[in-house]
């Protein structure tokens, strides 16, 4: 149905008509046609005020959601193409699927978002009126909320890289154009947006559990455990009742399995179930630390969910079909195939001053028996001044020097003489039993040297905390772990243990590169729906925690 809107007086016409610029007007003198109003849409017909009008608003500078010009320019050119058809208006109101869209807007909070960013409290109001100006202006106002926030469930409120260089991330945009047109062309405008956000069931489950903590935070929050001496197994403390209650409310320990002040049976148990999940010694013992992550506030845990949300948001939806992924902050590596893992081992991960950086890329081999080309830092930070003092300092490690790629006898290099800024020699070590890489390196070309490998230091894979490296990802029971991915190309363990016993180096090519994924999660649910938390130990959480609060609205 044509719809004509009234005039609003020939002076508005003459104050907008500067305005046209930017749009094709009707100057040839032929009859302006109406446009096909998307599934109800206003239709423009030979009344121009309301072409005007949209074109007023979209150019409104003193808009804060307008801010970012190549996003207005997008969304002002859309309109332009469709001859500024409305999709957000029909028969001069506003539709359901516009008022089922703001009431997402005032729920972002949901997916850790702000629904002040959107400025969706202003939009309610702007349902109220009428008349081309009003009508604009709802329309603009919602496509430029919808454009933003459709942006942030894409791609994230902030940009990884631009927050921290060590997160070499670059998520998949959309521009403010191409999702308003998939909005346009949807049934169900909701439903369309809502499916920007990442279509996993890894984002769903921790966008579920902020729920959860929402409400946990309407009903007051956890119990808190009073402080004291550290509380072991079979001891007799007050302190029992608040740490039964807390474990409760965790749902780590059941209603009614354990009563009395004495510290054992159930309790024991469900406070090793919850330092496993806050990645703990599941020594039952409650000492600094694990009182420290007892009395997490539940601000606190909604900040660091609402943070791998954002993280979340970063990553592709897609992992592969066949994949490697390493959760550094976890510091466990899992070999999966269509969703499910096949393999999981802990890792041993870089030192926080050796921190591993965050990026895909793809494994194209694994290496047998490798050297191991010591790092040029390695070599002239730490092992310089050893040589300096003694030129056979490392001779008992296997590692021999190299000059213009032949092997030199160390007596006959003079060490004193280098320094970090002049040190031509390069420091390989032999393969074998004592190789800082153990047995077998899995490899990923990458600009930061990193790899997964085997190590001598087995050990360290027994603690809770691993973070030893310098900045590659040790693995526990790598052969394990060669025999899954080489067993998707026909490799039999009995052939890579020949190979490994032959103690020769070689390099075993996959027939097709598998993806690594190495990312840092301090807060998610597993598919059983176990909730895990970590401790933030390269403080990245806090680096994007400031990152976000610049991002806030001024208001």
């Amino acid at each position: 149905m044509r719809r004509t809107l009234q005039s609003c007086g020939l002076a508005i016409w003459l104050a907008l008509l500067p305005l046209a610029g930017m749009a094709q007007t009707a100057s040839t003198g032929d009859e302006a046609q109406p446009v096909p109003a998307d599934d109800g849409g206003i239709e423009r017909t030979d009344d121009p005020l309301w072409y005007f009008e949209m074109q007023a608003r979209l150019n409104l500078s003193e808009n804060r959601l307008v801010s970012d010009t190549r996003r207005s320019e997008r969304i002002a050119l859309w309109y332009d193409r469709r001859d500024y058809a409305p999709i957000w208006i029909k028969h001069g109101k506003a539709t359901n699927g516009a008022k089922k869209v703001i009431f997402a807007l005032l729920n972002a909070h949901e997916d850790g978002l702000l629904p002040a960013e959107y400025e969706a409290d202003l939009l309610f109001p702007k349902l109220q009126k009428d008349g081309e100006a009003g009508l604009a202006d709802f329309e603009v106002s919602l496509s430029y909320a919808v454009t933003l926030y459709g942006q942030h469930l894409r791609r994230g409120r902030v940009s990884p890289n631009e927050v921290n260089r060590e997160l070499v991330l670059y998520p998949e945009e959309i521009a403010a154009d191409v999702l308003l047109q998939q909005i346009a062309d949807a049934d169900d405008p909701l439903e369309a947006l809502i499916g920007f956000a990442p279509n996993t069931d890894r984002y769903e489950r921790l966008k579920n559990h902020l729920k959860h903590l929402f409400v946990v935070r309407a009903a007051g929050g956890w119990t808190q455990v009073p402080g004291g001496k550290a509380l072991k197994p079979e001891m007799t403390d007050p302190r029992v009742a608040a740490l039964r209650q807390r474990l409760i409310e965790s749902k780590d320990l059941l209603p009614n399995t354990h009563t009395g002040d004495v510290y054992d049976g159930a309790l024991v148990i469900a406070l090793e179930q919850f330092q496993t999940r806050t990645g703990l010694e599941p020594d039952g013992v409650i000492g600094p630390a694990t009182l420290e992550q007892l009395n997490a506030t539940i601000d606190e845990r909604i900040r660091q969910v609402e943070l791998n949300l954002e993280r979340r948001r970063w990553m592709q939806a897609d992992f592969g079909d066949t994949y490697v992924f390493v959760n550094l902050a976890d510091q466990v590596v899992k070999f999966v195939v269509d969703e499910k893992t096949i393999h999981a081992a802990v890792t041993q991960v870089g030192k926080p001053y050796h921190r591993t950086p965050v990026f895909t890329d793809e494994m194209e081999y694994l290496e047998f028996n490798p050297y191991w080309n010591v790092p040029y830092s390695i070599a002239t930070k730490e092992y310089l001044p050893k040589l300096k003092a003694n030129s056979y300092a490392l001779q008992y490690q296997n590692i021999r020097p190299l000059i213009n790629g032949r092997v030199v006898n160390p007596g006959n290099v003079p060490w004193r003489s280098y320094s970090r800024a002049n040190f031509p020699v390069r420091l390989r070590q032999d393969s074998g039993p004592k190789n800082a890489l153990g047995r077998v390196k899995f490899m990923f070309p990458n600009r930061f040297n990193i790899y997964l490998h085997d190590t001598p230091s087995k050990s360290n894979f027994k603690k809770a905390s691993r973070f030893f490296s310098h900045g590659c990802i040790r693995v526990e029971n790598p052969m394990k772990m060669a025999e899954v991915i080489l067993g998707t190309q026909g490799m039999s363990r009995a052939e890579i243990d020949a190979i490994v016993n032959s103690g020769k180096r070689r390099i075993v090519k996959l027939e097709n590169p598998l993806p690594v994924h190495l990312v840092y999660l301090t807060a998610w649910v597993n598919k059983d729906g176990s909730v895990h938390y970590r401790r933030d130990v390269y403080g990245r959480d806090g680096i994007l925690d400031k990152a976000l609060a610049i991002q806030q609205p001024l208001r």
